[in-house]
């Protein structure tokens, strides 16, 4: 069955559904932009491996993450079709370059001191893309969940609103995250390529790439939604879990390639090395959060990098 509707995805940077809980007083995501992907020798420290304390080969996916602004706090409360907004605190102060995204409210009304009956509170953020090198200035603009108990969490929000969140304050090296991103978009594609049908014999009638017959599949007056026709393919809202965090770097000359990386230029902020491919195409915005189901064979602490490819 795989996901349906195949169809483009809403937005650009994907939206995030359920959180991993923690009993830490600390923001559960982050996000960056994916640079690409370049190779490294670690040296392998999993418990059962035939290989361990060798050097073996590891494809890494760079993402640059600068810091995060909070923008505002939000204040749910549970009702009988679940949480539900009550109420939102914005900072006092923000950047000119949010106006480029949405309309800000002119005078700050509410306060903390005013949130008393409250059931869960959240962080809104916003990214800093005039930072890096990628050549926009419209920030994102999306929520994040927080750890603890709804005290911690409000007392969290306080701190933080009108800051900045950087990703060492999030993360840590050897940690497993949820990778949530929209994939490279295909456009219209025809049902071989989107779904792998056989290619028929050349002395086959009418359609040599079709899906073949129906049969049952067009007796309720349609044709069902499983027939492998044509379509939208790629651009679409995808979550792989469990991916390994290699190395949080804050040096961007450690892994900056020769003359920059390919149709994306020059990392100038923290970074992440996240072991394997991450969905996208360079210079979106990746979503990542804490794990919310951890594998228990990838080890919890990060590896020595003995080197690390930067001929771009």
């Amino acid at each position: 069955m795989q996901f349906w509707p195949r169809k483009r995805a809403k937005r650009q940077y994907a939206r995030v559904r359920s959180w991993a809980s923690s009993k830490d007083a600390k923001a559960l995501g982050f996000a960056g932009y994916k640079v690409g992907m370049t190779h490294a020798i670690i040296a392998d420290n999993r418990k059962n491996s035939k290989t361990k304390g060798q050097g073996i080969s590891c494809p890494l996916t760079i993402i640059e993450c600068p810091p995060l602004k909070v923008i505002s706090a939000r204040f749910y409360k549970n009702s009988d079709y679940g949480l539900k907004v009550a109420s939102e605190v914005f900072s006092q102060s923000s950047d000119k370059e949010l106006e480029r995204k949405i309309t800000l409210p002119k005078s700050i009304e509410k306060k903390f001191e005013d949130m008393a009956d409250f059931d869960d509170v959240t962080i809104m953020v916003y990214t800093q893309p005039k930072l890096t090198g990628i050549g926009k200035k419209k920030p994102e603009i999306f929520e994040i969940a927080i750890g603890g108990k709804k005290e911690d969490k409000a007392a969290f929000a306080k701190e933080k609103l009108g800051k900045e969140i950087s990703l060492k304050d999030v993360f840590n090296a050897g940690q497993q995250v949820d990778i949530h991103a929209v994939t490279k978009g295909k456009g219209f594609q025809g049902p071989v390529k989107r779904f792998g049908v056989s290619i028929r014999s050349h002395k086959s009638e009418k359609t040599k790439r079709g899906p073949g017959t129906l049969g049952g599949w067009k007796a309720q007056a349609h044709f069902m939604y499983r027939v492998a026709h044509a379509g939208q393919m790629g651009y679409h809202l995808r979550t792989e879990y469990n991916k390994w965090i290699v190395r949080i770097g804050e040096k961007p000359e450690e892994i900056n390639a020769n003359g920059g990386f390919h149709e994306y230029g020059v990392v100038k902020n923290a970074y992440l090395l996240v072991k394997g491919s991450v969905a996208g195409a360079k210079k979106r915005l990746v979503r990542i959060n804490t794990s919310t189901r951890p594998n228990r064979g990838i080890p919890a602490e990060a590896p020595s990098v003995q080197y690390i490819n930067s001929t771009g």
